[in-house]
């Protein structure tokens, strides 16, 4: 049964609790159905000392990697002769600028920490910082440290806090898959929206939102949000109050994160408030926006008459940097095709020879602009597999959506079977690749029934060229319900960059060697 926070009265303070109903500062740890985390119920400050332990870690890590990066530098260009001026350069010069540059750019701050590529961009801008400080001023003060030097320790040091990064994101992501090293998060937002954050916190368990409460935009007693209003069950997730009561809600639940969905009816005055009264509690706000699928760079603040506004620019869909993407896409596949050619030929005649029909799949399928072409893939089926496809409709596991999926498919052969575990049918897409109609990373290639059925929203996902992988294929592919599949799409379109192109295509790397998904 849903409970309730103190009311607040105007002026923002808690008011004793109604003699009918408990007050939810009685059972702080209530709500969400999810592990208590470190450091809960201490307030937020206290709910999150993991941060400073993780930062720590990571200037250990990244104080470590520049050192090493010194320590290869002068042994590679200075032998095992010491020199005053290049040992105080490897050990107090460079870790000493590395530490601050990383600091100063915020690359131990624990909202940039495991997920995104946004640590890497720092560390990247931070590490080229460094690298012009430090030749700049051994210009200057004509210290004579050689360039060699410089750029096997900057370029050695950079790889080795790379290194650091990722195993220090993988412990993160270790320990919140056993309930640690998480916010506890306060939903605030009407009944549907509300409702979306908390399905999207559950569909990511690694982001490590454990939702402990929602405030809702009126009042609901002791019942849960009505469905028949307009909305699904927030599950085991209790209603606190409404929007007057947050502040009172976030000091119950001991949250360390308020998360305010998108919500016409929540006015600045109201926001304001909530966000001056949380200061100096160590809980974030976090403040949602319409524009759910557009984030990174395409967003800015622009002030209008003292009034800050959202400006939103146009998706890269076309000119310069699309066009090196679509160089950068052939000639990756290029390299690729020649690196795996043995691999080609031995999985060509390892189809050949185990099953009958042709080698090489082809299927129609929608490109860029709705244009058709010929999709190849290693044929891992039966030659009769559309014939029988009516026959297994029954067993559809996608029903949600457009695709036909069947983790069990009689259809598939011997040989097929171990091609889809292992991604190896989608190589031959490498020559699909090469020959401009798909892309190396883009949205899944859809068939031209299932675009027939696109509505408007859907059809966006034609106006970039089909993908070999993509964000669809790095979280979750065949596993993934179908309205989760399009959004990914649609958020790859709307944000795309080639380095978020090379995180996802590092990224299916790994997905392809644990087989997550792939049936």
């Amino acid at each position: 049964m849903a409970r309730e926070c103190p009311a607040v009265d105007p002026s923002g303070g808690p008011t004793a609790p109604a003699p009918d109903r408990p007050a939810a500062a009685a059972d702080p740890a209530a709500g969400a159905g999810a592990r208590p985390l470190e450091g809960g119920g201490g307030g937020g400050k206290a709910a999150r000392e993991w941060e400073g332990s993780l930062a720590r870690l990571l200037i250990l890590s990244d104080l470590t990697a520049i050192l090493a990066g010194g320590a290869v530098a002068y042994l590679a260009r200075i032998g095992i002769h010491l020199s005053p001026r290049y040992l105080a350069t490897t050990v107090l010069i460079l870790p000493t600028a590395w530490i601050l540059s990383m600091s100063f750019g915020r690359t131990y701050e624990a909202r940039f920490l495991g997920g995104g590529h946004e640590e890497f961009r720092r560390v990247v801008d931070s590490g080229m910082r460094v690298a012009a400080l430090v030749a700049l001023t051994a210009y200057l003060s004509k210290a004579g440290i050689g360039r060699g030097y410089l750029s096997i320790a900057l370029v050695s040091g950079a790889v080795l806090t790379f290194a650091g990064r990722v195993c220090g994101r993988l412990l993160l992501l270790r320990m919140r898959a056993v309930g640690r090293c998480g916010y506890r998060v306060l939903v605030v937002g009407n009944g549907e929206s509300a409702v979306e954050l908390v399905r999207m916190a559950r569909a990511h368990p690694l982001a490590g939102w454990n939702v402990v409460g929602a405030c809702l935009n009126r009042p609901y007693g002791r019942r849960r949000y009505d469905r028949r209003e307009g909305s699904t069950d927030l599950g085991d997730v209790p209603v606190l109050g409404t929007f007057a009561d947050v502040v009172a809600a976030a000091h119950a639940v001991a949250a360390t994160t308020v998360a305010i969905a998108e919500c016409p009816e929540l006015d600045g005055a109201l926001l304001r408030r909530v966000i001056w009264e949380l200061e100096g509690t160590g809980v974030d706000i976090l403040v949602g926006s319409a524009l759910t699928d557009v984030t990174g760079p395409r967003l800015s603040i622009r002030p209008v008459a003292a009034v800050p506004l959202l400006h939103v620019e146009e998706p890269e869909l076309t000119g310069t940097r699309r066009a090196l993407k679509d160089v950068t896409d052939r000639l990756g596949a290029a390299v690729l095709i020649a690196l795996f050619s043995p691999l080609l030929l031995g999985l060509a005649v390892a189809v050949a020879v185990t099953s009958r029909g042709p080698v090489i799949f082809r299927q129609t399928r929608v490109g860029r602009h709705g244009e058709p072409f010929t999709m190849f893939k290693f044929r891992s089926m039966h030659v009769d597999a559309e014939a029988r496809l009516a026959e297994l409709t029954g067993h559809n596991e996608r029903s949600d959506g457009l695709l036909f999926k069947m983790r069990d498919d009689p259809r598939v052969t011997r040989v097929g079977r171990s091609l889809r575990k292992w991604s190896l049918d989608e190589l031959p897409q490498l020559f699909n690749v090469v020959a401009g109609t798909m892309s190396l990373v883009g949205p899944r290639p859809p068939l031209a029934s299932e675009v027939a059925r696109y509505g408007a929203d859907v059809r966006r996902r034609l106006l970039v060229k089909p993908g070999l992988t993509g964000l669809w294929q790095i979280s979750g592919r065949s596993d993934l319900p179908w309205d989760e599949s399009v959004r990914l799409d649609l958020g790859y379109i709307e944000n795309w960059s080639l380095a978020t192109d090379l995180v996802i295509l590092a990224r299916t790397v790994a997905v392809v060697l644990r087989r997550s998904g792939a049936y």
